[in-house]
């Protein structure tokens, strides 16, 4: 989970495997939700006759206006759009090692460590099997179904359960946990399949009926509307939720998000909870994100997504003020570029400002992540920056994104402080191998480690803490902790110092340090 949580559970929307029970039971394990999202718009107006799963596709916008009243019945949607609609049931085969029959002295874990007896070397007890009940989408005549990845995952068995009660096995065609979607498929032919809407269409307040299986009980239809779009409250990196107060319980994980005209506009995934049940906001995966991942793993089996190499924030008012921009909406601001990466060899540098990405407008750092991961690693984008006040055009070849450094939580140091300068109640020292050590610094990181910070300094509001690196200081490199000093001593008119930091919170980010009366 990233630093963002919530005040009450985040709830996977179908009943984790449970042990076999008489009567309806609901085993429910509460996670942080693991739905990551970002919009399509490049796959959203039309198939592509290439792609390995044949979907239909309506792009056309809802009709938002008003008909002389209020639809008084849904019947006619649901009859439609419900046959493609499925019920997904999972079992998986559970076993624990046992020592039973082993010499006594073998019951000991520290003698099995001392003869080098690992654990899954030992016999294995059969326990109950587990099961589960989640919810699938039809997307393809012949037998294409979308689901989540919690709902098949470490599944032995899935059984698919059509709307016409026949009851049919199903393979995994491919799984991506970081958008929480998988592939399933079906040995069968002339099926019901839905029709995909534009997701990037959709409007607050729009209807939506959500279709599923809650709890195990079969096929339920509820009603509501699209409470909100781009919600990214989990604390994960890929993230762009339609939240909707439809409502969604434990067994619609998968299910369909359809608007008024029947067209899936997402797949339900998540609800935000305090008891486990509805309460009136649900997540769903927008239908755009939902058809490129399916496309992708049913092509090649996994889901590759594009990655330009650099870490970015948004601006907020005192930055956006730093770099000389009225609206905190210009962009999204680049706080460190990865040597060799896509976007160092294209040109990129920190302290740039992303404002355009292929013609279209870059509003946040979030926004820019989830359209540079929608772009084909290869692809070449065409990205607008803004660069000490001038605006660049920089043609960029995307890469392809690596795994993720781990950064290990930083502690305190004893060091020197200096409150004089520009960032008074501060303390630096220098890196040395101890520093670098303690706090996992990473490779070639060069700087002024902060040592100190005083609690009612303007840099504690700002957000610097102590373990933090000081790596450069109003758009000049700090390479030790005498650098620092020197730049804090240079007098500054406004008394507000934009400080480019390394964090094990978040990597490389920009503070803007206000020290002026004002604040």
């Amino acid at each position: 989970m990233g630093p963002l949580q919530p005040a009450f559970p985040i709830m996977y929307t179908h009943p984790r495997f449970s042990q076999r029970s008489r009567g309806l039971r609901l085993a429910g394990a509460i996670f942080a939700a693991a739905a990551l999202g970002w919009t399509a718009a490049a796959f959203a107006t039309a198939a592509d006759p290439d792609a390995k799963v044949s979907v239909r596709i309506d792009p056309t916008p809802i009709n938002r206006e008003a008909d002389g009243g209020l639809r008084v019945s849904f019947a006619p949607v649901v009859k439609s759009v419900a046959p493609a609609v499925v019920q997904v049931n999972v079992t998986a085969r559970r076993e624990i090692a046992t020592t039973a029959g082993l010499p006594p002295f073998l019951q000991d874990p520290r003698w099995r460590q001392f003869f080098n007896i690992p654990d899954q070397d030992l016999p294995r007890r059969r326990l109950p099997d587990s099961v589960g009940t989640g919810s699938g989408v039809i997307v393809s005549q012949d037998g294409y179904i979308l689901t989540n990845n919690h709902v098949v995952e470490n599944a032995d068995q899935i059984r698919v359960v059509l709307n016409d009660r026949r009851e049919l096995d199903a393979e995994v065609v491919g799984t991506d946990p970081e958008s929480d979607l998988a592939v399933i498929k079906i040995d069968a032919k002339d099926l019901p399949a839905v029709t995909f809407a534009d997701s990037d269409q959709i409007e607050v307040g729009d209807t939506v009926l959500a279709i599923g299986n809650p709890f195990g009980l079969g096929q339920t239809v509820t009603s509501g509307m699209v409470s909100a779009l781009g919600r990214a409250t989990l604390g994960l990196d890929y993230e762009d939720f339609i939240q909707t107060d439809a409502a969604i319980n434990p067994g619609n994980s998968g299910g369909a998000l359809v608007d008024a005209d029947g067209r899936l506009v997402g797949i339900n995934t998540a609800i935000l909870s305090r008891s486990g049940g509805f309460q009136g906001i649900g997540f769903a995966i927008p239908a755009n994100l939902a058809r490129n991942v399916m496309q992708q793993l049913a092509e090649h089996g996994r889901v590759v997504r594009g990655f330009l190499g650099v870490s970015v924030q948004d601006l907020t008012p005192e930055l956006a003020a730093g770099f000389d921009l009225d609206d905190v909406n210009a962009g999204a601001l680049i706080s460190e570029v990865t040597e060799d990466s896509a976007a160092d060899k294209a040109g990129l540098e920190a302290g740039d400002i992303v404002t355009e990405l292929n013609g279209r407008p870059v509003h946040s750092a979030r926004h820019l992540k989830l359209a540079v991961a929608d772009i084909r690693p290869g692809d070449s984008v065409e990205a607008e920056i803004l660069r000490d006040g001038d605006r660049k055009t920089i043609d960029i070849t995307v890469g392809s994104r690596p795994g993720e450094a781990q950064l290990a939580a930083a502690d305190r140091l004893e060091g020197k402080t200096d409150d004089t300068g520009s960032l008074n109640g501060v303390g630096v020292t220098d890196l040395n191998n101890r520093s670098r050590r303690q706090f996992d610094l990473p490779t070639g990181l060069e700087g002024a480690l902060v040592t100190t910070v005083d609690p009612d300094s303007a840099a504690a509001r700002a957000g610097l803490q102590p373990g933090d690196v000081i790596v450069g200081l109003n758009r000049r490199p700090v390479r030790s902790a005498e650098d620092a000093i020197q730049l804090t001593e240079e007098s500054t008119p406004s008394k507000r110092t934009l400080v480019r930091v390394w964090s094990a919170r978040g990597g490389i980010r920009y503070l803007i340090v206000d020290e002026s009366a004002a604040s």
